[in-house]
């Protein structure tokens, strides 16, 4: 998240003191992404000294402002044109402690990934209330409809955005019992042989009904091979909106 280029933005409005530039951020982001006021001021002190900003005088209540320059200016009109980098994503926890507890010892991932969906859904249902809010706000106009519009903004991006994960969760659902089946198809064709006979056709030969193997799911659990991988869940994000 780019604060710099956000405080920019609120300054070109006019200058602003760092109390008021933490209230104005957040009120525009729905508190989304909270701040201190230390956060506020260590920001300040960095623009100022790469003279995107300067102190401009104080405020009746003997507040110190800061205006933007010139420099900010073109500053924040690059970050706009600028399309946001997306060739070095950020960490995602989540992905990594899936990737994490495959094949983790005593870790079952579809209890991982349950326990993770309710929570997801729970979010985006919460989001979707919010946004019935912001559009109420929106539409019957007032002094902080801008800031309205922009919150609308970024919780549809949330809605989005955990409507994503959950599809992506079923996805990973799926996958797992794919792989289980898979791999449990590959181990009784590739059984450990037993007098130069795999152990079904020994068992087979001798009159027994051959034991069907089971394969150890990237989760640790057993997975008969008969097992078979149903289609792509429906996320239940659908609809959301």
């Amino acid at each position: 998240m780019s604060i710099r280029h956000g405080l920019l933005a609120l300054l070109e409005r006019g200058p602003r003191y760092g109390s008021q530039l933490r209230t104005e951020f957040e009120s525009r982001t729905g508190s989304t992404w909270p701040l201190n006021v230390g956060q506020v001021y260590t920001t300040l002190n960095r623009l100022e000294r790469d003279g995107m900003v300067a102190q401009g005088g104080e405020d009746a209540a003997g507040h110190a402002l800061y205006a933007i320059t010139d420099s900010g200016r073109d500053e924040l009109r690059t970050w706009f044109e600028k399309p946001v980098d997306r060739t070095s994503p950020a960490r995602d926890e989540l992905a990594i402690k899936l990737a994490m507890a495959v094949g983790a010892s005593g870790v079952d991932i579809r209890d991982v990934i349950q326990s993770q969906r309710r929570h997801t859904v729970k979010a985006m249902q919460d989001y979707t209330r919010l946004k019935a809010q912001a559009l109420l706000a929106v539409e019957s106009g007032g002094a902080r409809e801008r800031d309205d519009v922009a919150w609308l903004l970024v919780l549809e991006q949330l809605i989005f955005q955990t409507e994503a994960e959950a599809r992506w969760l079923d996805h990973c659902e799926s996958r797992l019992i794919r792989l289980s089946a898979t791999a449990a198809d590959t181990g009784s064709a590739t059984a450990t042989p037993t007098r130069g006979r795999t152990k079904g056709t020994a068992e087979a030969a001798s009159g027994g009904t051959p034991e069907a193997p089971t394969a150890t799911a990237p989760n640790g659990a057993d997975t008969a091979p008969t097992e078979a991988a149903p289609p792509e869940a429906a996320s239940p994000a659908a609809g959301a909106r």
